[in-house]
C-alpha cells in the first residue's frame, strides 16, 4: 500500500504590521537611540501606504544597474594592432596564401575579431517619476514588514564602536536581527552629514551609515532594515523627490 504524505503549509511567523491610516497619513513611532518610544508621527500615505509593483521596482533597479556597469574588457581589432603596414610577401608567384597585413586576425599577434571593446553602452533611460515611485514603493512595503525604524536623532560624542554596538542592541528591541545579521543588515540614514556617526559604525561591515538624500532603490532592496533620523525633516525630503520629478 502507497503511503499519503501530508504536506502541511508553512506559515510565516513574521509579524506584518498593522498600518493604521487617519485620511491621508499613517501612524507610526519614533524612538530614541536607547531603543524607547519617544512619540508618534505621521506617515504620508502617498509615500508608504503604496501597494507592492514589482515589475516597477525591478525596471527601475535594473536600469540603475545597467547605468552603473563599468566596461573594462577591450580588445583591439586590426585597425588598433601596432604595425602591419607593409604587405608580407608579393600576391602571385609564391604559393602561398595572399595577405595583405600581418595584423589581420587570422595571423598571430594580429587584430581580434569581434571582441568586447568599451564601445558597448549598458545605458538605460528612466524616468524621474518612475524612480521616485519606486522608491516610495519600497519604502511601503519596508515599513509593512516592520523594516523601518524612525529614530529620533544620533547623538554620539566621540567615535567609538563600543557606542555604535550599544546603540545597534537597544534598537534590536524594536528590530530584532539588526545587530545578530551578518550582511547588509540596515541602513542608518542621517539627516545630515555626520563624521563622528560614521566612524564609529566604521568597523561594522553589516551596517551602512548614509545621509538620507543619497538612498535610493538599489540599496534599499540590498538590505534588511533601514532606520531614518529624523523623521519629520526626513519624510519632508522624500516627499519633495515626487514634486521635483514633475
Amino acid at each position: 500500500m502507497e503511503k499519503k504524505i501530508k504536506t502541511e503549509k508553512k506559515v510565516s511567523k513574521k509579524a506584518v504590521k498593522k498600518v493604521v491610516v487617519q485620511g491621508d497619513a499613517i501612524n507610526a513611532k519614533v524612538y530614541s537611540q536607547k531603543g524607547s518610544s519617544v512619540s508618534d508621527i505621521q506617515l504620508p500615505a502617498s509615500v508608504f501606504g503604496l501597494s507592492w509593483n514589482a515589475d516597477l521596482v525591478h525596471q527601475v533597479v535594473v536600469s540603475m544597474l545597467s547605468d552603473s556597469r563599468v566596461i573594462h574588457a577591450h580588445t583591439q581589432d586590426r585597425g588598433e594592432v601596432r604595425g602591419g603596414g607593409k604587405k608580407p610577401w608579393r600576391q602571385k608567384g609564391t604559393g602561398r596564401a595572399r595577405h595583405g597585413s600581418s595584423r589581420s586576425p587570422i595571423w598571430v599577434g594580429g587584430g581580434v575579431a569581434h571582441g568586447p571593446n568599451g564601445l558597448k553602452n549598458y545605458a538605460r533611460k528612466i524616468n524621474k517619476k518612475m524612480k521616485a515611485k519606486a522608491l516610495f514603493t519600497i519604502l511601503s512595503k519596508k515599513f509593512r514588514d516592520n523594516e523601518i525604524i524612525f529614530v529620533d536623532r544620533f547623538e554620539i560624542e566621540k567615535p567609538k564602536t563600543t557606542e555604535a554596538i550599544a546603540i545597534l542592541k537597544n534598537l534590536s528591541k524594536v528590530a530584532t536581527t539588526i545587530l545578530t545579521k551578518k550582511k547588509n543588515s540596515a541602513i542608518l540614514a542621517t539627516a545630515s552629514k555626520n563624521p563622528v556617526f560614521e566612524k564609529s559604525f566604521a568597523n561594522l561591515g553589516n551596517i551602512t551609515v548614509d545621509e538620507l538624500r543619497n538612498i535610493n532603490p538599489v540599496d534599499l532592496m540590498n538590505i534588511k532594515y533601514l532606520v531614518i533620523e529624523n523623521p519629520e525633516e526626513s519624510i519632508k525630503f522624500i516627499e519633495n523627490k515626487m514634486a521635483k520629478a514633475k
